[in-house]
């Protein structure tokens, strides 16, 4: 067993840092009255050197220091409580005595061999089975030339995507070795930039249990995090200690060079630990109460419907999820993060809900994110919905009620004509300030949450069984439809129907006002077979298949050209230069509307209602476009409005859902002409664009 200098050390800075002749430790735990740092050889190591500090020299107030000497980089540590402080109130509640303890703030997790997420209290048992941590030096990696994209969130569509799900498929194309992996993705970056999308926004990269699911499942989604700074180790195709960050920076670097900015969806509502019955491995250990809403009795509450709740307005919490976001904005250079279930965020140590929470405003207004795109999905698992008042100017959300409205209105619902055009026009209802910018809203039709696009168009109700909990799981409200039969058909019909309610959702999401964000595969017509929680299908079910058929390959052509021409250059009538445009976008205070029906400023309003047509006018570019949203199940004829004061200008046909690729987005040079009052047959469950000149 090797003997160690040490000295007093300090708590600056939390987690293990490395500093001159040695490494730093600290870690916040108020309830210990010995505590001791394990010292490992490598990650099967067994028998570690022990260094037990009591002495008030390595402790102050609520956390414990010690200076290692000799040590550095590669070092295999972890955290033990050994015995609890008397005074303190409800001490022997709040830790874990005898349990090997990751380190809260470590940046690199390993497994030993025998990893178990449950270990008893033998203490052998512990040693063998417990995750570790490790010292690594996050500033030993060459960047180049910075090139993060900063894109404007006018100029931003979004691709949520999952990084294994990306390439696992032997379809992809991507050597076996790197499948699934960061380096993988990096094979596959030349369709996200034919796609057209600027920023990608991964499914959780923390290091997660893969084991926190049912037995006989895999957590495939990975929103159970062990860590908030450690990167997840399956995903790389390098196992060394330095590996999984190198290989997720070279990620990074590689989607910034090509114009791609890097979101996380980030975690700070739970963690892997669960509840009373679940494992302990790390905070836990360190002080229940600080890091997890619990009350009286030691129960935990369960806001994130994953057993347990971060307490995240707790200073120390406020300050890891902190700390957390700032090591991955600046050492990892990640442009943004959205949060699952953000309005945790705003909870007390009670659950109750907080106005102006902290833990918000802290994101909101820290100096260090300034730059970094911060992203809210406003509800949480305990029925607190905040879409439209997450604390603080500068949060962007998940519009949810975007999802639904377009949803309901496109499948035929009666009674959704008026939700439908709001969110259209950057839903005002909702985001009500006067001077707000759209950008507010973050549009979707889907996300890993629920049916695939093809799915939503293909199923009437969830298929969940093979998740293995009797079909209980997954949301039941999801506004889909088969249109006449429950999953695959053969019927040429049908299927064109699908097609076509498929390119409109792409369309609308594209087309509204605010950030439009797309679904991994949704491009290519994925099916998960009707799974809408395909949380623990880590399988070709979720994986991303590449081999096309003749209808995928139309929906990828269609997206790509529905993404290129959200903001175009183009040429309409006798080659007159229009400009940059860009359909519904841009502020209401610099857009003039005018809303149809069948008829010129008829629109119909009714319950009943199932079409709209919308004339949009930019000054500032001068241009017309009229969109014409039929859900109706029947084809309807459409008077084309007039063009003001340009009564020889004629309307230009750019966009038909209802067509075959290549008529369904036309060619800027071969767009047909329609003069102003001709009858325009809009096929069922269609749309169509048309743009004019002003002058």
């Amino acid at each position: 067993m090797n003997q160690y200098v040490i000295s007093q050390g300090h708590c600056s800075s939390l987690g293990a840092t490395i500093e001159k002749g040695g490494v730093n430790f600290a870690v916040y735990c108020p309830a210990a009255a010995v505590i001791e740092l394990l010292l490992f050889k490598d990650v099967e190591d067994t028998d570690p050197t022990v260094i037990q500090l009591s002495s008030p020299i390595y402790r102050s107030v609520y956390y414990w220091h010690v200076f290692v000497k000799g040590i550095g980089a590669g070092q295999v540590y972890a955290w033990r409580v050994r015995e609890a402080v008397g005074t303190y109130k409800q001490s022997k509640e709040n830790v874990e005595i005898g349990k090997v303890l990751v380190d809260p703030y470590g940046k690199r997790m390993l497994f030993p061999k025998n990893y178990k997420r449950f270990q008893g209290n033998d203490e052998a048992e512990n040693l063998s089975c417990a995750a570790r941590s490790v010292v690594v030096d996050t500033t030993e990696y060459d960047w180049g030339i910075e090139c993060a994209p900063k894109h404007d969130l006018t100029k931003t569509v979004i691709y949520e995507m999952h990084v294994k799900g990306f390439t696992a498929h032997e379809s992809s194309g991507v050597d076996e070795d790197i499948r699934g992996t960061y380096r993988g993705l990096i094979e596959k970056i030349p369709h996200l930039v034919e796609l057209g999308v600027t920023a990608v926004e991964l499914l959780p990269v923390y290091q997660f249990d893969k084991y926190d699911a049912l037995p006989g499942k895999f957590n495939y989604w990975g929103y159970c995090p062990m860590s908030f700074f450690a990167v997840h180790e399956a995903y790389s195709s390098d196992k060394s200690i330095m590996g999984p960050l190198d290989e997720f920076r070279d990620m990074v670097k590689a989607l910034h060079r090509n114009g791609i900015e890097v979101i996380l969806d980030v975690v700070y509502n739970h963690t892997s630990e669960g509840d009373a019955n679940g494992p302990c491995y790390s905070f836990k250990g360190f002080d229940k109460r600080a890091y997890y809403i619990m009350n009286d009795r030691g129960d935990y509450y369960n806001y994130s419907g994953c057993g347990n709740t971060l307490n995240a307005n707790n200073p120390v919490v406020r300050k890891l999820i902190l700390d957390s976001l700032i090591f991955w904005h600046e050492e990892m250079h990640v442009d943004g993060f959205r949060f699952d279930l953000a309005s945790i965020l705003a909870r007390d140590s009670n659950g109750a809900p907080l106005p102006n929470a902290p833990a918000l405003l802290d994101i909101d207004h820290n100096v260090r994110l300034a730059d970094a795109k911060i992203i809210a999905e406003p509800w949480d698992a305990g029925g607190l919905y905040q879409l439209g008042n997450i604390a603080g100017s500068k949060w962007r959300e998940w519009n949810g009620q975007f999802r639904d409205d377009v949803r309901s209105f496109m499948r035929g619902d009666a009674q959704s004509i008026k939700k439908f055009v709001l969110r259209l026009i950057g839903s005002p209802d909702i985001y009500n300030e006067r001077e707000i910018d759209p950008q507010k809203s973050i549009n979707f039709i889907t996300c890993h949450d629920g049916f695939t696009l093809n799915d939503l168009v293909s199923y009437s109700y969830k298929h969940n069984i093979d998740n293995g909990e009797h079909g209980r799981d997954g949301n039941d409200a999801n506004y889909s439809a088969n249109y006449g039969v429950e999953g695959d058909t053969d019927d040429a019909n049908l299927l064109d129907l699908r097609l076509r309610q498929c390119k409109n959702m792409i369309a609308l999401t594209v087309l509204s006002m605010g950030t439009p964000m797309i679904l991994m595969g949704d491009e290519i017509l994925r099916t998960q077979k009707g799974n809408n929680n395909a949380y623990c299908q880590d399988n070709e079910l979720s994986w991303m298949n590449w081999n096309l058929d003749e209808r995928q390959e139309e929906m990828l052509q269609f997206t790509k050209q529905m993404i290129r021409r959200r903001t175009i250059r183009t040429r309409v009538g006798s080659n007159r230069r229009l400009g940059n445009y860009t359909m519904l976008h841009g502020a209401l205070r610099n857009t003039k509307i005018q809303w149809h029906g069948i008829k010129p400023f008829q629109a119909d309003w009714s319950d009943n209602s199932h079409s709209v047509g919308i004339m949009i006018y930019w000054g500032q570019y001068s241009i017309y476009a009229y969109i014409f949203v039929n859900a109706y199940w029947e084809d309807l004829t459409v008077e084309l409005p007039p063009l003001p004061h340009n009564a020889k200008r004629q309307w230009s046909m750019l966009v038909d859902t209802a067509s075959k690729y290549p008529e369904d987005v036309v060619n800027i040079f071969n767009m047909p002409r329609h003069c102003a009052g001709d009858l325009l047959k809009v096929k069922a469950r269609s749309l169509v664009i048309m743009v004019a000149p002003a002058i």
